[in-house]
């Protein structure tokens, strides 16, 4: 077999080994089916069986009531970024606020303008997004029709410690970097979305909790396939669904139930890979150096540069000899980045931590 590496991609990232090894063993034919899940119809007890599983596992991590719906969309969360503001608002006559605390964020609010009036209540700018806002710099309007963030800011590696207060108005959320890394009080959210790819599975699925007040408010002029409340009516199969991409967040997520323990025990270990990370670019003396403030350093994603820029090409090129790959800064801001999603075992952020050592050793 192919020697696995150790992989700081920010996305599509990581897995799980025991959900790979059992996709493997599956591949040419589920348990019961004699098919592929490759090849089964969306709409078969089979895949039925998939999809609700897969969204009861959602439900028990992050301990979503039923007065949420757990929807499997496609599109990513760019698709989301434009979906949220044509569902809730479009044709309001009202405004939405968004928190700029990277690119991410940009991007959100860039597709908002497209539907609607919205309000810049924070943006990160003079700092080069190098944090998040306290509560006095929020210029939150109190009726806004909501509050939009991006939890974690996988290019600066800025993450939000928890929920901004947003007064009673719905707050929107991207958490497409952190979800499922820790828990959150969804009771806090009116819609929280997440791309699968960094933490719940492989690319091609987006999961959106949307609380059911909201997901009513779909207006019926809406094509279907951007309609949260057709897609929550069909049970998340308006049109064929990814099943693949299904399949593995289902069992991704029972790896997090009954091989981790839930979110309170991957936080634990996330908390702890970051740490020792963190810790080793700090006591280089300035070698290296993170991008964010450290009260608003991510979990997720370490972002960081080296005194000499003229040495993150060796960096780089060297750290993919000792099997560390995927450390290239985002092309919009240049420099390294590791990113540490769940499935990143700590053996590889010793073996990050060793090699930054032993690099600053010989360049320092």
């Amino acid at each position: 077999m192919e020697k696995r590496v150790y992989n700081f991609s920010a996305g599509p990232a990581v897995l799980p080994v025991p959900a790979l090894e059992e996709a493997q063993r599956h591949l040419l034919a589920l348990p019961g089916a004699g098919s592929s899940i490759l090849e089964i119809s969306h709409r078969s007890k089979t895949f039925t069986q998939i999809i609700e599983q897969a969204e009861a596992n959602v439900r028990e991590l992050l301990g979503i009531p039923d007065t949420y719906h757990v929807l499997f969309l496609q599109g990513g969360a760019q698709m989301q970024f434009a979906m949220a503001p044509m569902n809730l608002l479009a044709g309001t006559g009202k405004s939405a606020d968004y928190v700029l605390t990277g690119s991410w964020g940009k991007k959100a609010l860039s597709e908002a303008k497209t539907q609607g009036p919205t309000r810049v209540a924070f943006d990160g700018a003079a700092g080069n997004y190098n944090r998040i806002p306290n509560r006095e710099e929020l210029d939150l309007d109190p009726d806004a029709v909501y509050v939009h963030i991006t939890s974690n800011e996988t290019i600066g590696g800025v993450q939000f410690p928890t929920e901004p207060d947003t007064g009673g108005v719905p707050l929107v959320c991207d958490a497409s970097s952190d979800f499922l890394s820790r828990p959150v009080s969804i009771e806090r959210y009116g819609i929280l979305y997440a791309c699968a790819q960094k933490n719940a599975g492989p690319a091609g699925v987006t999961i959106v909790i949307i609380r059911d007040d909201l997901c009513r408010r779909s207006p019926p002029t809406l094509p279907s396939m951007l309609s949260y409340k057709l897609h929550a009516d069909a049970g998340s199969l308006l049109n064929t669904a990814p099943t693949f991409a299904v399949y593995m967040v289902n069992l991704v997520t029972k790896w997090l139930l009954e091989d981790v323990g839930g979110l309170a025990a991957i936080d634990r270990i996330n908390r702890d890979k970051a740490q020792l990370l963190y810790d080793c670019i700090d006591a280089a003396e300035g070698f290296y150096a993170v991008h964010a403030e450290p009260g608003s350093r991510s979990v997720m994603n370490v972002a960081f540069r080296l005194k000499d820029p003229a040495l993150e090409e060796p960096f780089l090129k060297e750290a993919e000899q000792h099997d560390l790959v995927a450390l290239k800064g985002h092309r919009s801001v240049g420099g390294c980045r590791a990113s540490i999603y769940n499935a990143m075992p700590v053996e590889g952020v010793k073996a990050l931590c060793q090699f930054m050592d032993d690099f600053r050793a010989k360049h320092g």
